[in-house]
């Protein structure tokens, strides 16, 4: 995307009135798309969406370990049906081929036309919001009114990236669009947006003529994340992306996703992020600075006056273990594993539970000190009484973790951040959605029992 306030930021937007966007719902486009297109809706019940005028048009961001999707109602109230089915496809690809969570090539602008063209290749044309970037399609002509306000350079960069575009075939991956935009210097000029030599610098583009087409959302914060963060997130929408596929495959329902589109999706899950990397990222978002004095330390600002001050991060979080028989005593060995390598910066308080937390059982666990794998319990499973215990413990830890196969209903809302580590051969749970959840997997050439 453009820098904010040129020309050729964003494809252009239909105007509405206030009246027509505070009017304008959502939530009747999802429930068509769940109908129509299973695959996307099944993803995007995983974002969270949120109604705002921040941002002009729409668009995905990874943000606090959670996938948000914010759009603007005035922009998606001057869209048609067909378009706005469009445009959350748009958003859903986004995710399934992980354009919010790699790192975006420089210079970004270029980076963000080629993803936008990879998507729009696998949406149909009549699906996609007017102006926006579709390969093997011109761009619209100049008129001589228009050519004389540009200026030649501006015309003929225009005119280049409008004919390069047209060459470009379908359904390639981003990087191959973006090569090819880096291999020409006027089209990179057009996109960017460059000023001509001899130009007045306050001169307005879109007073000189039609603006370069512009990505169809807005991209704009998809590199403010910490690499924690990107991992989590990565895992997570994988995750919603397996269990897309998988729901799909059984009820033989993708809607409009083409079979060639399908190899791609697979080909993507297929790239495992390791469990134990989701969860060490799980911890390190947990973790919170502390200052304390140290008279060992110099003060740099006030030599010999204050001490100086050491800085860390810590963390508490509460483990609870499943104890209805699911867990195996391998996989309690697993986790604990696992954990031990992460107390350096955390402190893990473990529970054990059924249908409630033994408080009994608590374990805490720091550096150097290992808690025993062992069961007490041995009942049903009842989330919620783990929720309501973490809700009760709230200033006490910084997030809590689940290991559980799954099977039990609802946990309720939890106000501490909340992970699921399911069992080899436990479910992520339906209700699962909005937070982290990764199944555990035995190491190579390592059988765990049932």
């Amino acid at each position: 995307m453009a820098d904010k306030g040129t020309s050729n930021e964003l494809a252009p937007v239909a105007q509405v009135t206030d009246a027509e966007a505070a009017a304008f719902k959502l939530d009747s486009h999802l429930v068509k798309l769940m109908w129509d297109e299973p695959f996307f809706s099944h993803v995007l019940r995983t974002v969270t969406k949120i109604r705002t005028d921040a941002i002009p048009t729409a668009g995905v961001l990874a943000k606090d370990g959670d996938v948000k999707m914010w759009w603007n109602p005035k922009f998606l109230a001057g869209l048609t049906t067909d378009e706005i089915k469009g445009l959350l496809k748009h958003e859903c690809y986004h995710l399934v081929f992980e354009h919010t969570t790699t790192r975006r090539h420089d210079p970004h602008k270029v980076w963000n036309y080629a993803a936008d063209l990879a998507i729009n290749s696998l949406i149909p044309e009549n699906e996609l919001p007017k102006g926006g970037l579709i390969p093997g399609k011109a761009f619209d002509e100049l008129t001589e009114e228009h050519k004389a306000n540009m200026g030649e350079e501006r015309v003929r960069r225009y005119e280049t990236l409008s004919a390069l575009i047209e060459s470009f075939p379908k359904e390639e991956a981003a990087e191959w669009y973006f090569a090819r935009l880096m291999e020409n210097d006027d089209a990179k000029d057009a996109i960017e947006n460059k000023p001509v030599e001899g130009e007045d610098g306050d001169a307005d583009g879109e007073a000189m003529g039609p603006a370069i087409p512009g990505t169809t959302d807005d991209h704009e914060g998809w590199d403010d994340l910490s690499e924690e963060e990107r991992e989590l997130v990565k895992g997570k929408v994988r995750q919603a992306v397996e269990d897309a596929v998988k729901e799909c495959d059984k009820k033989g329902q993708w809607g409009s996703v083409g079979a060639d589109t399908r190899g791609k999706i697979r080909e993507m899950i297929s790239k495992e992020v390791p469990w134990q990397s989701i969860l060490r990222n799980f911890v390190g978002m947990t973790r919170r600075a502390n200052r304390h004095s140290n008279v060992r330390r110099l003060n740099r600002k006030y030599t010999g006056i204050h001490p100086g001050v050491q800085r860390g991060y810590t963390s508490s979080i509460a483990v609870y273990i499943d104890q209805s028989g699911s867990v195996s005593e391998h996989e309690l060995e697993l986790l604990f594993g696992e954990l031990r390598n992460l107390a350096k910066h955390t402190e893990f308080v473990c529970f054990h539970f059924d249908t409630d937390v033994d408080e009994k059982s608590e374990m805490t666990w720091r550096k150097g000190k290992t808690p025993s794998a062992h069961r007490t319990r041995c009942g049903g499973t009842c989330f919620k009484s783990v929720t309501d215990h973490a809700n009760k413990n709230k200033s006490r830890f910084d997030g809590y973790l689940i290991l559980t196969d799954g099977y039990a209903s609802d946990p309720g809302p939890s106000k501490l951040r909340r992970g699921w580590v399911i069992t080899t051969n436990g479910e992520v749970p339906s209700f699962v959605t909005r937070e982290v959840a990764f199944k555990m997997k035995a190491p190579k050439n390592t059988q765990l029992a049932a």
